[in-house]
């Protein structure tokens, strides 16, 4: 229950929250307690080590993941969340939109992305409502990632 809960409150801050409350992704947390909460850089780096895993395991994924140097991924992933949950680290990664304006990535397939994110999240007990707050900052970019 917890899973479909959470897919749900995603899909709607995916299209909700920007508008709703004014939210803005590339505005951080001005405080660093989240980024305590994930467990610093290190808890990052397991997150989204994980997460890239749920992303090349994941049929509806993998084909936007596996062509492209991982690695790099990882480590810019690692940057924005880091950025945007108030830790010490500055994103200097591309701006979502040109780099994903050739993917050609839907609905479905951002969705599947949420659910791989919150099952990395999942297994290094990140609380739903940390997740939350980390989802609410990343949802908004659902307009610049969507393209078909």
């Amino acid at each position: 229950m917890k899973k479909i809960t959470l897919v749900l409150l995603s899909t709607v801050f995916s299209f909700n929250v920007y508008a709703a409350v004014g939210t803005d992704y590339t505005q951080p947390y001005t405080n660093d307690q989240l980024y305590f909460e994930f467990g610093k850089k290190e808890g990052l780096v397991n997150i989204v080590d994980d997460f890239m895993i749920n992303l090349l395991a994941d049929p509806r994924t993998r084909t936007s993941f596996e062509k492209f140097d991982q690695a790099r991924i990882k480590a810019q992933l690692v940057e924005q969340f880091c950025e945007i949950l108030g830790g010490p680290c500055k994103y200097a990664g591309a701006q979502m939109k040109p780099i994903h304006a050739s993917l050609n990535i839907d609905k479905a397939q951002f969705n599947a992305l949420v659910e791989a994110l919150q099952k990395a999240m999942d297994k290094h007990q990140v609380s739903f409502d940390t997740q939350n707050k980390l989802l609410a900052k990343l949802a908004p970019m659902h307009r610049d990632i969507i393209t078909r």
